[in-house]
C-alpha cells in the first residue's frame, strides 16, 4: 500500500463553496499515523471529471476515499438531489482505476445503506473517519479480518466501518492544501475548522447527532491555534469560521480558546454556528477580544410554541437577550429560521413576524420546510401523520411542511415587519458574490444586508 487519494465530490456551492475539512483532518492523521504512505487530495469544486480522472490515472493510488458532503441542498424550493453525479463520479473512478473505493462523509452517515447499495463502494466508514480509515489501510496491508472492519450482509460486499467503535481523537492534524486554501480564500472569503464535535441537543430534525454522535469532544485548543496561526502565517488567511455544530458548548474550554487567541495576538477574524441562549456580556466581550465578529444562531423560530414543537429547548426570550448583547458588543448575528415546519400555524407565522420587529440590525435566513431525515424524531412525526411511509428510505428530498403554511403570504408577511428577510430564493446571494470576488471582500458579510 503507497498511494491514498482523498476525493471531496461536493459541488454544492450555496451559499459559498466550502473548504472539504474533513478530508484535510483525514489526509492529516494519515501522514502523522502512516508517514511512509503518499496522500493527495483533489476537489470536486475546482477540477472537472475530465482533470479528475486524468490524476487518478498518473497518481495510480491503492485506496481512493470518497467523501459526500451533501445529499442534497436541504431547500423545499429547489428539491434536486446530487446522487446522479456521485453516480457518474463512481463510474469514472471505477474506469480509472482499480484501486479500492471507500466512501464516507456527512451526507453519506446519513444514509449509509442505501448510498452503499446504489455505489457499490468496496468499504464505507459512517462518522468521523480518522480512526476508521488507519484501521482499514491495516486491515487492508496484513490481509486479515479486523474486529472494527464488520461484513454488513445487507450490502453484499461492502464492509462498513463505524467510527464510533473506534473511540475518539483529542488532536488533529490538519493538512491544509496550497492549492485548495487559494482556491477557497478568493471564492468564498474564509477558511474552515472545528473546535469540538458531537450534539447533544434534541432538535426533531437535526442529523448531527447521527453524524457526530451526542457526546461532545474537544479538540485540542492550543493545536487549533496553531493551526490558526499556521493559515495565517502561510497563507494570509485572517478570516475563518468554526464549523462546529454549535460553538457555545462547554464554556471553560470556550473562554480557554480565546484567552489562547489573545495570547497569541494571532489577529484572526472568526465566525461560528451558536445556540441563543446561555450567554453572558462577560464571556461574549471575551471571545470579541480573540476575533469573533459573526455570529449564526440556529433559531428556527420567534414564536415560543414553535421552538417548543421543534425541540429547541429555549424561549423566544433568550433569543432577544442573545441578540441584545451581541449588538450592544458590535458583534455581528443573523438568525436562521425554519418556518412551515412541524406545527406551524397562520398564528405561530403571525406571531414570528412580529417579534422579529424586536431584533435590530439583524439579517433572518428562512427555510420552507424542515428535511426530513431517517433517524430522527420529525420522521416518525411524519410516518405518524402519513406524510411518508416508514418504509420510505427518504435518499430523494422529502419535505414535512405544514397544512396551514402559505409561503407567498409569509413573504408578504416579513416584507411588511421593514426587517431585512432573505428567502432561499433570494436574489441577495448574488451580491454577496460580487463583494467577495470582484470586491475581495472576506468573511460572511451578510451584514451589508441588515436593517435596523
Amino acid at each position: 500500500m503507497r498511494r491514498i487519494l482523498l476525493i471531496s465530490a461536493n459541488r454544492y456551492k450555496e451559499p459559498y463553496p466550502v473548504y472539504p475539512l474533513g478530508l484535510s483532518y483525514l489526509k492529516g492523521y494519515i501522514l502523522r499515523e502512516l508517514p511512509h504512505l503518499e496522500v493527495e487530495i483533489v476537489d470536486c469544486n475546482i477540477l472537472s471529471d475530465e482533470e479528475i480522472g486524468r490524476r487518478i490515472e498518473v497518481f495510480r493510488p491503492d485506496i481512493i476515499g470518497l467523501s459526500l458532503r451533501n445529499i442534497d441542498g436541504a431547500n423545499s424550493l429547489d428539491v434536486r438531489d446530487f446522487l446522479e453525479h456521485y453516480q457518474e463520479l463512481v463510474t469514472l473512478i471505477r474506469k480509472s482505476s482499480t484501486a479500492y473505493l471507500v466512501i464516507g462523509g456527512a451526507g453519506f452517515s446519513i444514509f449509509p445503506e442505501v448510498i452503499s447499495e446504489r455505489l457499490r463502494p468496496d468499504f464505507s466508514i459512517v462518522g468521523e473517519g480518522e480512526k476508521a480509515f488507519i484501521d482499514l489501510i491495516n486491515h487492508l496491508e496484513k490481509r486479515e479480518e479486523s474486529a472494527s472492519v464488520k461484513m454488513d450482509k445487507s450490502m453484499g460486499s461492502c464492509k462498513i466501518i463505524n467510527q464510533g467503535s473506534l473511540g475518539y481523537l483529542s488532536t488533529l492534524d490538519v493538512a491544509f492544501e496550497e492549492d485548495l486554501v487559494g482556491w477557497y480564500w478568493q471564492s468564498s472569503g474564509m477558511l474552515n475548522l472545528q473546535t469540538k464535535r458531537g450534539c447533544p441537543y434534541n432538535c426533531i430534525y437535526c442529523t448531527y447527532p447521527l453524524i457526530e454522535g451526542r457526546q461532545v469532544r474537544t479538540l485540542d485548543p492550543e493545536k487549533t491555534v496553531e493551526d490558526l496561526l499556521r493559515l495565517k502565517r502561510n497563507h494570509g488567511i485572517n478570516y475563518v469560521f468554526f464549523t462546529d455544530s454549535v460553538f457555545n458548548i462547554g464554556r471553560s474550554y470556550n473562554l480557554k480558546l480565546a484567552s489562547l487567541l489573545i495570547e497569541s495576538n494571532a489577529k484572526i477574524n472568526w465566525g461560528a454556528y451558536f445556540r441563543p441562549s446561555g450567554l453572558d456580556n462577560e464571556t461574549m466581550r471575551l471571545f470579541k477580544e480573540s476575533g469573533l465578529t459573526h455570529i449564526e444562531f440556529g433559531t428556527e423560530s420567534f414564536c415560543d410554541t414553535q421552538l417548543v414543537n421543534y425541540g429547541k429547548g429555549f424561549s423566544f426570550e433568550d433569543v432577544v437577550k442573545s441578540s441584545d448583547i451581541c449588538l450592544d458588543l458590535g458583534i455581528y448575528y443573523a438568525h436562521f429560521l425554519i418556518l412551515g415546519g412541524y406545527g406551524e400555524t397562520k398564528q405561530t407565522i403571525a406571531e414570528t413576524m412580529v417579534n422579529s420587529k424586536r431584533l435590530r440590525h439583524t439579517v433572518f435566513f428562512p427555510y420552507i420546510g424542515m428535511r426530513i431525515y431517517p433517524n430522527t424524531r420529525l420522521q416518525q412525526i411524519a410516518v405518524s401523520e402519513g406524510i411518508i411511509e416508514a418504509t420510505d428510505d427518504l435518499i430523494a428530498p422529502k419535505y414535512y411542511i405544514s397544512n396551514d403554511f402559505d409561503v407567498d403570504m409569509t413573504k408578504k408577511l416579513a416584507s411588511e415587519t421593514g426587517k431585512a428577510w432573505v428567502f432561499p430564493d433570494s436574489p441577495h446571494n448574488e451580491m454577496m458574490d460580487m463583494l467577495r470576488i470582484k470586491r475581495k471582500k472576506k468573511g460572511l458579510l451578510w451584514e451589508y444586508l441588515k436593517r435596523p
